[in-house]
């Protein structure tokens, strides 16, 4: 049995979030599935909150940044937000503690350096920043709880729900969608939504801009949008 430290209890507090959510988390518990008495984790770790926070600091420090100063701030955007839906992938469950902790550790701040100096670099003010920072993390932990099955794809039709039964007289909308809202691609519907934010961005800081100012790169050409 390998020594008792804190990154093995930590490891093994995700794997136990992963098989049964952040509820069953309790020292006791850890200690069980580690076979160790329940004090001896004290040693390495004070107590439950401080074993979640070293799970959200575990996870975010997962996280492969490949930021590039120099790309297009549209393309950072993208890159960063495919970035922590990739760990999130492979953490569904922890991801959920990821945001409900406050971090002040480096990797609980690294990403949102890197995501304020883009919206910093692309124009936005501080305020802005931080609102668009916001907003990104509500689509971003929305679209990871639909996809580990928490809320339904859109209730309340499910892929459990026999489209057939669905009352076209009551609900004729509904039933003639009905066979488009039980299919999600999660892939194919989160850059959908993420592109919908992007343009967005793009429109808003159009918005602030010189009208004289050329057009930003792989904006969506819309009537009506000077």
């Amino acid at each position: 049995m390998s020594q008792l430290n804190r990154a093995r209890i930590v490891s093994a507090a995700i794997d136990l979030i992963e098989r049964e959510g952040a509820d069953a988390v309790s020292m006791r518990r850890i200690a069980a599935d580690l076979g160790v008495g329940v004090m001896s984790l004290y040693n390495h770790v004070p107590n439950k909150a401080a074993l979640l926070d070293g799970v959200a600091e575990a996870v975010l420090s997962e996280i492969e940044f490949t930021d590039d100063p120099s790309a297009h701030w549209t393309d950072r955007v993208r890159a960063q937000a495919r970035s922590f839906r990739q760990i999130a992938h492979h953490y569904p469950r922890s991801t959920m503690v990821v945001v409900s902790r406050q971090l002040q550790s480096s990797s609980g701040v690294i990403p949102v350096e890197y995501a304020l100096s883009t919206m910093l670099s692309a124009g936005f003010d501080g305020r802005e920043a931080v609102q668009l920072l916001r907003v990104f993390i509500a689509y971003i932990v929305g679209s990871l709880l639909r996809e580990v099955g928490v809320t339904p794809t859109f209730a309340p039709v499910r892929p459990d729900v026999d489209v057939a039964a669905i009352d076209g007289g009551l609900f004729p909308v509904v039933a003639s969608l009905a066979g488009e809202l039980v299919k999600c691609d999660h892939d194919e519907e989160f850059e959908f939504g993420l592109e919908m934010l992007v343009q967005a961005m793009i429109v808003r800081r159009g918005a602030r801009a010189s009208t004289s100012e050329p057009p930003e790169s792989g904006v969506i050409p819309s009537p009506g949008l000077s």
